[in-house]
């Protein structure tokens, strides 16, 4: 186990761990650190605490320095430009009449380099765009293209829960989501329903999907063959959350299906899921590109 201390350099960036050189951080507190692009000013966002080895980005930088009252004001002042960067690029693109849109400035601390984020359908040639920056802030300019996830990561807004994005308030970094997660908790496929405000597949998908995955190991697929108190049968649905199927009972056909839990009934062909896994690769490879175009088709 190793000691660090987490940072953030904006309210919904990615965490990074430090080294705390044996000082000791209160969570909120401003630091100087130093990063891969020179130096950085980032509040603590994770106090003290140690974390296994293999969850460290080695090597392992140390903290400069607490945050004095100039270099929070210098922060502040980075702040109040980036404000009047975006306003300039967002006119200098008019200009110039790309097919994109500014997202987010940032400054590096020692405003040696500014940052504009931006996102386009497809590749943007602006390297006039640049030049004209250039002149402007007298100073290295870099434009970075980003996805729809990371535009409303630096936007932010409220989800339909009602509550702020996941990813803008502890989402480090985006999970892969897909359109099978969606069809295995048995949610609707309609794009409306399962998108989030970026247009993309809800993050939170996610959260439960390895819940689910055990379940469906554990549980007969539709169609197997199953013994109950009341005899054998035929599985027609099952709820995973409840650990409940319904069975078509083989004795009485034209009824309605019987309720039981999963500890009444016994699997004779069929087998759960968990068994299926081993023997089905094929299918299991083809449903994935089923998925896949599914996904596709339903989000390009």
């Amino acid at each position: 186990m190793t000691e660090v201390i987490g940072v953030r350099f904006k309210d919904t960036g990615k965490m990074y761990y430090f080294d705390p050189s044996s000082l000791k951080f209160e969570k909120g507190q401003m630091v100087v650190v130093e990063t891969a692009r020179g130096l950085e000013c980032g509040t603590v966002c994770i106090s003290n605490t140690d974390v296994p080895e293999d969850k460290i980005v080695k090597p392992l930088r140390k903290i400069i320095r607490v945050a004095t009252d100039e270099d929070v004001k210098r922060a502040e002042e980075n702040g109040r430009k980036e404000k009047e960067a975006f306003d300039i690029c967002a006119k200098k693109i008019a200009e110039h009449k790309l097919d994109m849109k500014l997202v987010d400035v940032e400054y590096s601390f020692d405003s040696s380099k500014i940052l504009f984020y931006f996102t386009a359908d497809g590749r943007v040639d602006f390297r006039n765009l640049v030049k004209d920056l250039a002149s402007i802030f007298k100073t290295r300019i870099e434009l970075r293209q980003i996805g729809v996830r990371d535009e409303a990561k630096l936007l932010g807004g409220l989800g339909i829960c009602g509550q702020p994005f996941c990813c803008m308030r502890f989402l480090n970094e985006f999970q892969p989501v897909s359109i099978k997660m969606a069809k295995e908790q048995g949610l609707s496929l309609n794009p409306v329903k399962i998108s989030g405000v970026c247009g993309r597949l809800m993050c939170c998908l996610k959260y439960e999907q390895d819940v689910y995955e055990e379940l469906i190991a554990l549980m007969p697929k539709a169609g197997s063959l199953v013994k109950t108190p009341d005899g054998e049968g035929v599985v027609e649905e099952s709820n995973l959350l409840c650990g409940t199927l319904k069975v078509r009972l083989s004795k009485n056909p034209d009824a309605l299906p019987v309720q039981y839990g999963i500890g009444d009934i016994r699997i004779l062909k069929g087998g759960s899921n968990k068994r299926q896994k081993g023997k089905s690769g094929g299918k299991a490879e083809r449903e994935e590109e089923i998925d896949a175009s599914l996904d596709a088709e339903l989000f390009e």
